[in-house]
């Protein structure tokens, strides 16, 4: 492997030990000993969840083709876990709000288990069943979690600024650290160990039972709305009201369905992008690159969120715009510097200066994750938080859908276009939400939420 990435990946972590290190008394919240210990459950909890999904990535396109399937094919089934997750999503986000979250929480494993278990099948209809599971987990994950994270903090009597504590240390550990160590991880067991590439899918199933045991004996149920005779209907139909009704709650819905669609998007297409001649690149060591990025962004935005004067809707406008900027700049660098590569070469320094420029990206990756889970604990209502959270990721699993369908159809330069137009059109968005948060609040904001909370700072 050569220098640059190593110096890259070094640099960067002297960066990140410089933000971490360098925090002042004003970038951190002073917090009780009872907040610490309920911190430190979830965020044990919620590594474990992260790790048992991380571990699956790295390898899951390579078991597909081991077991002889073709583009096409596995295009199907990457399409069959998004559109799983987006029909199936706001069902159990109802379910979740009404029957519990803990009990959800523990679905999310159960179902991510059974996801696992069928990787040990060449069948493809079973690895189907199995994409779908996984759509429905993915669905949990990222809505039951966080609805039990916020509902439980309020009614413990937390102050609402420990909350962004909490979503700081989360998006460290759980979307940077564990990121980095379950790809090592699942390395480790494929490769190094010759386990094959199943064995990360049983590492998986493992760690999530362990987390669900953690569940099942330290967390307590909380509800949304589990008003009797309220059925999945009733609660689409309250979900769309509170979204139509409350601006903030559409502005904030159509924002992260723009950020998170141009992430998505930025996922397909960073190995071709940094290797247009098929040069020879280290895809594992440069994704723990973008992870290290991440964990500064995230440590960047918690001295952000420590600072009440500075407010998250208007650094967040600036991070879109950042954002924009460098999944434009392939464009850019294409335009003045022609790709002088070829097969099984090393990378370019058009590529190299590319790779800085993503990492850049990455960063505001970070800083984005904790930001807009503290807009959601702010303005998504608290009844029907779980159904509202998956109502946001319909327009991104559509998008990814149809990316995935016509992937070949589009030039790269193309795309990246259209994710820098994307980020763009967030930025004005936010715009307008700052705006709109200066207004009195609507009624059916969340009622555990202090009445001055919109100015509370966030930390990832």
């Amino acid at each position: 492997m050569e220098n640059f990435y190593v110096a890259l990946f070094l640099a960067f972590l002297f960066f990140l030990g410089a933000v971490e290190l360098g925090k002042s008394n004003k970038d951190r919240i002073v917090t009780s000993d009872v907040f610490s210990a309920f911190k430190n459950n979830y965020l044990l909890v919620y590594c474990l969840m992260m790790a048992g999904d991380w571990l699956q990535g790295p390898y899951v396109y390579y078991l597909y083709t081991q077991y002889g399937f073709n583009k096409g094919d596995i295009g199907r089934l990457f399409i069959a876990g998004f559109g799983s997750s987006m029909v199936f999503g706001t069902c159990v986000g109802s379910l979740a709000d009404k029957y519990g979250r803990k009990r959800a929480s523990i679905t999310y494993c159960i179902t991510y288990i059974l996801s696992c278990m069928t990787k040990h099948s060449p069948e493809y209809k079973v690895l189907m069943v199995g994409r779908i599971l996984g759509g429905i987990a993915t669905s949990l994950l990222f809505s039951a979690f966080e609805s039990w994270l916020v509902a439980e903090h309020f009614k413990r009597g937390f102050e609402a600024q420990w909350l962004s504590l909490t979503f700081s240390k989360a998006v460290f550990l759980g979307n940077g650290l564990v990121a980095i160590l379950a790809g090592l991880g699942a390395n480790l067991l494929a490769d190094t160990l010759s386990l094959g590439p199943v064995s990360p899918f049983d590492a998986a199933s493992c760690i999530l039972a362990v987390g669900m045991a953690v569940i099942i004996y330290t967390w307590s149920e909380n509800y949304g709305d589990s008003s009797e005779g309220k059925g999945l209907l009733t609660q689409f139909k309250a979900a769309a009201s509170a979204i139509s009704s409350d601006e903030k709650i559409a502005l904030l819905g159509a924002i992260q369905s723009l950020f998170e669609g141009s992430m998505y998007t930025f996922v397909f297409l960073w190995t071709p992008a940094l290797s247009p001649n098929d040069e020879d690149i280290p895809h594992g060591f440069i994704f723990a690159t973008f992870m290290l990025s991440s964990m500064i962004g995230s440590s960047l935005a918690s001295r952000l969120m420590a600072r009440s004067s500075i407010r998250v809707e208007s650094y967040m406008q600036v991070v879109f715009l950042v954002s924009a900027a460098m999944l434009f700049s392939p464009v850019v660098i294409n335009i003045f510097m022609k790709s002088t590569g070829h097969r099984g070469g090393s990378m370019t320094p058009s590529s190299r200066l590319l790779l800085l420029a993503f990492c850049v990206f990455e960063i505001c990756v970070g800083i984005f994750w904790p930001s807009v889970m503290k807009l959601r604990s702010q303005y998504v209502p608290e009844e029907s938080r779980s159904t509202i959270l998956n109502f946001f990721r319909i327009p991104v699993n559509v998008f990814v859908c149809v990316i995935l369908y016509n992937v070949n159809a589009f030039p790269i330069s193309g795309m990246f276009t259209m994710c820098a137009i994307f980020l763009v059109m967030a930025a004005v968005l936010q715009n307008r939400l700052m705006i709109a948060t200066e207004k009195p609040r609507s009624s059916n904001w969340s009622s555990e939420a202090p009445a001055d909370s919109e100015a509370d700072p966030l930390n990832i």
